[in-house]
């Protein structure tokens, strides 16, 4: 893999004015560079004969010596240090010219801007994080509820990797020894090691089928539920989005197709992360605009984690459209029946519902009026998502999808060690299955993993991490 042995800088914190910001050097020549442009209060540029760990103070001049700025620099010698090079992290002003000047000078000085994700990639190549951790980092960088900075702290402190990193050295040792009987068997006896195996290899199994099956769950909690609300015109779809929003994010009136295209808000309830799309009501219509927004509205539906089907209860039937029909029957719906605060005008029951949706379907008694039904909601979606856990379990979770499709590779790799076990194959049969259950598992913490992939992966981290 090609290791880049330049020196970097970027800008650390958000390109906004503020109190502060942090430009950050990292490569073998770091000191060097920051210290053509850093002087001390007597005017000296003496950076390099600071010590490792300090805080130092001065102020960044230009190629004439003018003052650029005063700043505290912070030294972490190589090899401790985020990358396990030479780390110079100069703080500044937050002002943007501020941080652009000086992000300037260093490049005039022979430093290179960073690439995205760069200084987390050399913390990856010079070993001092693995790959779970290089990804924790951007998934703490970019949580939106607790559960997301807890899991991220776990994966950043080694827990997934030191259950995948078990599982590989116990592999390993299998296939050594299945190596070994083959070329020595006078000193290494195989005699009843498929039943060792199958006990191991069931181990394993059960171990990846597990982190697989939480991987669902830690997905939907760091990304979010998308939901789709559908109903007919005016029965309280933006109301819905609205109050669930806190605010007013779509415009409500009692005249009928108001919405005429989906409006997107990402909500958090509780712990609970929504990505809720509101759409145009469902109904043949002639206006071609609004036939757009219906067209959208029913392949919004088609993609969604959760369908809130919204009901005007004191309509005079339920709807039979056929395309509302078969959103319903074919994802996870919750029914609200809608403007219960009108009780004396109440036409639609929840019996009603059952009749043409079946008894299963789950059903909520809301109106926009007093906020009635918004906690059933909430526990509804954790039932049905979180097996009515809104906290989940103390435990680290596998949210990446890169990572789950390895896991299902290495899943289905013992799985043929399992069959092979079962038809008596000879022990050499297994060692193919588990070399490709070993590979699968070290992509996920980055020990088998090609260097295309590595770009892409840090591609996506932000600009000075």
């Amino acid at each position: 893999m090609i290791f880049k042995d330049d020196t970097i800088c970027a800008i650390a914190t958000s390109m906004m004015d503020a109190g502060i910001g942090i430009i950050r050097i990292s490569g073998d020549n770091a000191l060097d560079h920051v210290d053509k442009l850093f002087i001390s209060p007597s005017g000296k540029h003496n950076l390099k004969n600071f010590g490792t760990h300090t805080i130092n103070y001065g102020f960044i001049v230009d190629e004439e010596e003018n003052k650029i700025d005063e700043v505290m620099v912070s030294i972490m010698k190589a090899p401790r240090s985020y990358t396990k090079e030479d780390v110079v992290e100069i703080n500044s002003h937050g002002g943007r010219l501020i941080m652009e000047t000086i992000i300037n000078l260093l490049i005039k000085t022979g430093c290179r801007l960073a690439e995205p994700g760069e200084f987390t990639k050399r913390a990856f190549l010079n070993g001092r994080i693995d790959l779970t951790k290089a990804e924790a980092v951007m998934d703490l960088i970019h949580a939106q509820n607790e559960f997301s900075m807890k899991n991220s702290e776990l994966q950043l402190g080694g827990e997934l990797f030191k259950k995948i990193d078990s599982i590989r050295k116990e592999v390993l040792y299998e296939m050594a020894f299945i190596e070994s009987a083959i070329d020595d068997p006078e000193n290494y006896d195989l005699t009843g090691y498929s039943d060792r195996l199958s006990e191991k290899n069931s181990s394993w199994i059960s171990k990846i089928d597990s982190m697989i099956k939480n991987s669902d769950e830690g997905i939907i909690r760091k990304d979010g539920i998308k939901t789709v609300i559908i109903g007919k015109p005016n029965a309280g779809k933006s109301s819905l989005l609205n109050k669930l929003a806190g605010e007013e994010r779509a415009i409500v009136t009692d005249i009928e197709g108001t919405t005429r295209d989906t409006i997107e808000e990402t909500i958090k309830l509780d712990n609970i992360i929504l990505h809720v799309i509101d759409t145009a009501g469902i109904r043949d219509t002639e206006d071609r605009i609004e036939q757009i927004g219906v067209n959208k509205a029913v392949k919004s539906a088609d993609t969604a984690d959760l369908i809130l089907y919204i009901i005007d209860s004191t309509d005079d039937k339920l709807s039979d459209d056929e395309r509302i029909k078969n959103i319903i029957l074919n994802n996870n719906v919750i029914v609200l029946l809608n403007k219960n605060d009108i009780s004396d005008k109440i036409s639609i029951t929840e019996d009603d519902i059952y009749k043409v949706y079946g008894s299963d379907i789950k059903v909520i008694k809301t109106s926009m009026v007093d906020d009635a039904g918004i906690e059933d909601l909430k526990k509804i979606i954790s039932d049905m998502f979180f097996n009515g856990d809104i906290l989940p379990k103390e435990e680290v979770y596998v949210t990446n999808l890169r990572q789950k499709e390895a896991l299902i590779h290495a899943f289905e790799s013992l799985k043929k060690v399992e069959m092979s076990i079962m038809d008596d194959m000879s022990e050499d049969f297994f060692s193919i299955d588990l070399m490709n259950a070993y590979s699968y598992l070290g992509e996920i913490i980055g020990q088998e993993v090609d260097e295309d992939l590595v770009d892409e992966i840090f591609s996506k981290f932000c600009m000075g991490k």
